[in-house]
């Protein structure tokens, strides 16, 4: 189709796309298995199967029905089955096995909630995963789910954005592959137990332990602590093989069993720093940091609105137990880098003006999901020395087509204080002078970056320049740049986005008296500060917002370690530096007409937030309006029901016509 013929992007488009996740590399390196998702618009839902395609490239393969959600299947060792999860046959999230050979999944587990982490044992035999179970003497918080009696709260870590009420704990179970699942999951052997949670199992080589991570200090209902341990595969006692000062997670074992790589940081290190890649002996010690000097951050932590959750890939070890490869937040991108056990320089194997989502490949053959601001994903493959890389899937390609997608301009600026800022400009659709449209991240501990993101393409799509920018606090330019916010949000942060649009306005299509703001989470925070620190702005669309640090404490699933962090301290010694840099405090010198969008399910920022804003602009005689999305998370925007992630898309486009024009 020529460029002419293409036709705008629109709010319905979201529902037209195909994601793609959760590449994994069969152990003989010639089949890549994914994660196929589309949207059920009519039926107001998802559904997933799992895909394969040959490493060389062909014809990709359904191999699950997808007539639900199925999904992160992971290949056994000897590559005979393939390990998935699915909601099946009235029971959501059962883990099953399919025979690679050809033949029906069976399921293994059945009646177990929330499970997660599924890691086959080296003889294929066995399969390890998390599930939550509440022991027989406590009550259950969620009593009867129709009419509950009450609900006996004693903890402060009871609730979860998108989970709900924690009912139980998280602990390690070990299944037969062969192993019949009877109603009440029977052939899932427990092997950890107690007042806490476990995460992430990882099997040693020989098979006969599991590592994991956990938090099993006195004080883990408030702090963050997370050590590795490791359990024996038939149950037993737990060993501890970390020192209690770090908060550690995602354990893997070296091929030799020598040695346990993981992710986290030291308990002491500042607000918004950085994921550090750490190796622990087998035999436990002092963990050892290969990453320190650096100053980068592991994960892949740039933001996008077509996808939810946030992967916490585990190191990979290369066959000889002599290098890691993990992925890499950097300006805007994501890479895959590999480093020696000894440390020293990193090697890039895939880098690019992209977003890598996902990995796997310890050898040779390596395989990857990666996203462009012009397409939402497809696999790649490439040679461990980064050679002879391949696109292999091509799911969009027609709908992409048909779309006259805008392609963002990379921005280098003066930020406060003589600092080096990046961000982007996104040309909206049309001629002349347009307006602009700012846009803010969540987080605040993320970023923006070379990734598509749907909301930005359709507000170019209607005629609006779109400005999105990585301030102080964003992740991807050092742990000083990262952290130095803390304690003073709206600070250092708002001036960097402040010449950002100085930097803007001056270009001759941008229309200076038509300035619009919009974020979510961390993003509808500043989204609320800026219009209340400046009238430039005349329409402004917040969204998941925090608008009160010190009811935020106390109701958020993360309120009080994350505010301790963030703001130094807790509302009991810093009450008037909760308040001062609560929007809330600033409501008065708001002039700029607020749409205000929040799910009602919202454990992240609860909807309190929301409607302490609304609330009070409405009594002051501000321009208000507040839409309330039920059943729906903090995620809303990215794994919500999609009709309500239409109506919410709409909902912003009419805002900024109303008050911007088109």
């Amino acid at each position: 189709m020529s460029t002419s013929q293409r036709r705008p992007i629109s709010a319905e488009d979201l529902a037209a796309l195909v994601l793609i996740d959760s590449p994994r590399l069969s152990p003989d390196g010639t089949i890549v298995t994914f994660t196929r998702t589309t949207t059920e618009l009519a039926e107001r839902c998802y559904r997933s199967a799992i895909w394969s395609v040959p490493y060389d490239g062909g014809e990709p393969r359904q191999l699950t029905s997808g007539t639900s959600r199925e999904r992160s299947a992971r290949w056994s060792p000897d590559g005979r089955w393939l390990a998935f999860i699915a909601d099946r046959d009235g029971e959501k999230g059962q883990l099953y096995v399919l025979p690679t050979g050809g033949g029906e999944a069976r399921a293994v587990t059945s009646k177990l909630a929330g499970i997660g982490g599924v890691a086959w044992s080296p003889d294929s035999a066995r399969l390890a995963f998390t599930a939550r179970v509440r022991p027989a003497d406590q009550p259950s918080i969620l009593n009867s789910p129709d009419t509950p009696v009450f609900r006996e709260i004693r903890r402060i870590k009871h609730r979860s954005d998108g989970t709900g009420l924690l009912d139980g704990r998280a602990h390690l179970f070990v299944v037969e592959r062969d192993g019949v699942a009877g109603s009440d999951g029977a052939a899932a052997s427990q092997i950890t137990d107690g007042d806490w949670d476990d995460s992430t199992p990882a099997w040693s080589p020989d098979g006969r332990s599991i590592a994991f991570a956990s938090n099993r200090s006195p004080d883990r209902d408030w702090n963050d602590v997370s050590d590795i341990y490791v359990v024996p595969a038939a149950g037993g006692e737990a060993r501890l093989l970390t020192d209690g000062g770090h908060a550690l997670s995602a354990p893997a074992f070296s091929p030799d069993g020598q040695t346990v790589a993981c992710l986290g940081r030291t308990l002491d290190a500042p607000a918004g720093a950085n994921v550090d890649l750490w190796t622990v002996p087998a035999a436990g010690g002092a963990p050892r940091c290969l990453t320190a000097g650096l100053d980068i951050s592991i994960g892949s932590d740039v933001l996008s609105d077509v996808r939810g959750g946030h992967l916490v890939l585990a190191p990979i070890w290369t066959p000889d137990s002599q290098h890691l490869r993990f992925l890499v937040s950097e300006r805007g991108n994501v890479t895959l880098q590999e480093i020696g056990v000894d440390g020293g320089s990193l090697r890039q194997i895939a880098g690019g003006d992209r977003v890598l989502l996902d990995a796997d490949g310890d050898g040779e053959r390596i395989v990857f999901a990666a996203s462009t601001p012009t397409n939402p994903g497809d696999l790649y493959t490439i040679s461990a020395d980064g050679s002879a890389e391949r696109q292999i899937t091509s799911l969009n390609d027609d709908l992409l087509a048909s779309l006259a997608l805008s392609e963002p301009e990379h921005l280098e600026f003066t930020g406060a204080d003589g600092q080096a800022v990046e961000g982007w400009f996104l040309p909206g659709r049309g001629e002349g002078r347009r307006p602009l449209v700012l846009e803010i991240h969540g987080g605040p501990h993320s970023l923006y970056g070379n990734a598509f993101f749907h909301e930005f393409q359709l507000l170019a799509a209607e005629g609006y320049h779109v400005l999105y920018t990585n301030p102080r606090g964003s992740k991807g330019y050092g742990e000083t740049f990262c952290s130095e916010i803390a304690g003073a949000w709206g600070d250092l942060d708002y001036r960097d986005l402040m010449a950002a649009v100085d930097l803007i306005v001056q270009r001759p299509d941008v229309d200076a008296s038509r300035l619009g703001v919009a974020g979510g989470s961390y993003g509808g925070y500043m989204t609320n500060w800026i219009i209340g620190h400046t009238d430039r702005f005349k329409a402004a669309v917040t969204m998941r917002c925090l608008s009160n640090f010190v009811s935020f404490y106390g109701t958020s699933d993360i309120g009080p370690w994350f505010g301790e962090r963030e703001l130094e301290g807790s509302p009991r010694d810093r009450l008037m530096r909760y308040w001062d840099r609560s929007p809330l405090a600033h409501v008065e010198q708001v002039t700029t007409p607020v749409l205000i969008l929040h799910g009602e399910q919202d454990l992240r920022c609860p909807i309190e937030q929301a409607e302490q804003w609304f609330v009070s602009l409405r009594r002051l005689g501000k321009t208000a309006e507040f839409v309330r999305f039920p059943d729906e998370s903090h995620d809303m925007s990215r794994s919500g029901r999609p009709d309500r992630r239409q109506v919410r898309l709409q909902r912003i486009v009419g805002w900024f016509k109303e008050y911007l024009g088109s």
